[in-house]
């Protein structure tokens, strides 16, 4: 999820924030592609601000990234890609999250020329190959539309993300840009945002489209994708994998 990497492959209810959808929109828009291609209150608007936490996501750009050396309360990490990519470190970075303790999380980089189920399953058929924990995060990193219609994405969106919360009983967060989302993200407030949007101050980000508040707020990638959350550990665990029924 970075601006410069143009090649870079990674609320309950109203928590979505901003990032940018196009290069030319270089400050606040993500970048996690890979070289092919209600929810707990968060911050609302500009008023006042509850403590931050801050987290970190990577993917296959940072191999080797040391989280035990890491001051992030949070970590999520990439996993998939359209209908078939891997990323090869998803395994070592869910391993190490898993030894440090923090929440942790995985994304799937959308690409909607596919369907949308299929995709959904190749994700879950990656993450469900690791250990889980309760609390874990499953997040829909939508940041393209690969040249398809605004009611196309806003629909693919859609069934992936009421799939991926049926299947798994998780609130799966929304990872866009903030001028993607409003362009794009209307009607998908009920899923948790997280924004990418880094011409604005940590924290210092007003959600776009319909969302009232935001859950995760990506403010730079500088030397690595940097984060802050409005909510607490918990709350954002409370957004993640459910624990399991005795």
């Amino acid at each position: 999820m970075s601006l410069t990497r143009t090649f870079r492959v990674l609320t309950a209810t109203g928590l979505l924030v901003t990032v940018s959808a196009t290069a030319a929109l270089v400050l606040s828009s993500p970048a996690h592609s890979t070289p092919d291609g209600p929810a707990p209150a968060a911050q609302a608007a500009e008023g006042k601000a509850p403590p931050l936490i801050y987290g970190e996501d990577v993917s296959g750009h940072e191999p080797t990234h040391d989280w035990s050396s890491s001051p992030a309360h949070f970590g999520i990490v990439k996993a998939t890609e359209g209908l078939t990519w891997r990323d090869d470190s998803f395994a070592r970075h869910w391993r190490e999250l898993g030894k440090k303790g923090i929440v942790r999380g995985a994304y799937h980089f959308a690409r909607t020329y596919n369907d949308p189920i299929a995709e959904a399953d190749h994700f879950l058929s990656v993450v469900n190959a690791q250990p889980s924990k309760p609390g874990d995060l499953l997040v829909l990193d939508l940041e393209t539309s690969d040249g398809r219609s605004v009611s196309h994405v806003n629909k693919w969106a859609k069934t992936w993300l009421a799939y991926v919360k049926k299947k798994t009983g998780a609130t799966p967060l929304i990872y866009t840009g903030w001028n993607f989302a409003e362009t794009y993200g209307r009607g998908l407030s009920e899923y948790p945002l997280w924004v990418a949007h880094y011409s604005k101050a940590k924290g210092a980000v007003t959600p776009p489209a319909d969302w009232k508040s935001w859950a995760i707020h990506q403010y730079t990638e500088t030397p690595i994708d940097q984060n802050v959350s409005a909510l607490t550990a918990d709350q954002l665990r409370a957004l993640g994998r459910p624990a399991a029924k005795a």
